[in-house]
């Protein structure tokens, strides 16, 4: 049995530092069980992003609903509801351990999550680690989608997955969207990060967010810092 997903929306949802905005003014809808790829290039924001619809990470401006729970004021019932998968490098797997302890591990961790929930989510990814595999031998496909099953065994509603196209090659990156679409099918709704978008699909909402950098800055400050660079 699985939990059915929640929907996400955000209005005007900004997330500042001590350097300034990591991201600011994020709008968007995403229904119940629906997939987000949030995609933009290292420095984006988006790893923030994802965590702070997880209640990992407090909003500094606007508001968003996860699952009916408004943040930031209810972030302790969206962690409860929300999984993450992969969100380096505060959260990612041991790759010098191997597949039985991390599965041991998630079972003692995470109320609920048995070893047969691991291996029915297994199932739905389409993938059958062996047991004495370490996880740095999988390979990037194969380490985010053991990532992805042991969050999904938690039975979430919704699942947040970081940098899923990382390391694989524009050929290997299509099966992986096609494993967290079915998640997302039968599932929670998974909240993903990228470096580009994956191609459109019914029920993808693609989020774009751009470098920080010079060029988003108003046109004097940029010429102020220019004329400090020379």
């Amino acid at each position: 049995m699985t939990a059915a997903g929640v929907d996400v929306v955000a209005r005007g949802a900004s997330v500042r530092g001590p350097r300034g905005p990591v991201f600011e003014g994020v709008d968007l809808d995403v229904p119940a069980g629906g997939l987000l790829a949030v995609h933009g290039p290292a420095g984006s924001g988006r790893t923030s992003l994802l965590l702070a619809l997880a209640g990992r990470m407090r909003l500094s401006g606007g508001a968003a609903r996860v699952g009916g729970h408004v943040l930031p004021a209810e972030g302790r019932r969206v962690r409860r509801l929300v999984a993450v998968a992969r969100a380096g490098p505060a959260v990612a797997l041991e790759g010098r351990l191997r597949v039985r302890e991390v599965m041991a591990e998630r079972c003692l961790t995470s109320p609920g999550v048995t070893e047969r929930r691991i291996r029915e989510a297994f199932g739905r990814l389409d993938i059958a680690p062996r047991g004495a595999d370490l996880v740095e031998d999988l390979g990037p496909a194969g380490g985010l989608l053991l990532a992805t099953a042991l969050a999904l065994a938690e039975q979430p509603g919704a699942l947040v997955v970081d940098d899923v196209d990382a390391g694989l090659p524009h050929d290997a990156q299509p099966p992986v969207w096609q494993a967290l679409d079915r998640v997302r099918n039968d599932g929670p709704t998974v909240l993903a990060g990228c470096l580009q978008p994956p191609p459109p699909a019914p029920g993808l909402t693609a989020l774009s967010l751009p470098r920080r950098s010079r060029d988003r800055l108003p046109a004097e400050e940029a010429a102020v810092r220019e004329d400090a660079d020379t």
